[in-house]
């Protein structure tokens, strides 16, 4: 998914599940979404990473 459709789609699931989401780019150049902890992949490849908890 494109870099903005990802960050919409974390920011909904940061507020649902009240979890920090992890946005990074996949193999092929897109972007994907995760849970923190539930991210195993490479460090450099995270984008962003969205806390629910953060001022």
């Amino acid at each position: 998914m494109s870099f903005p459709d990802a960050q919409a789609f974390a920011l909904s699931l940061a507020d649902t599940l009240m979890v920090s989401i992890v946005i990074f780019r996949a193999g092929d150049g897109t972007h994907s979404v995760v849970p923190a902890p539930e991210y195993d992949g490479d460090e450099d490849e995270i984008v962003s990473e969205i806390d629910p908890f953060a001022p």
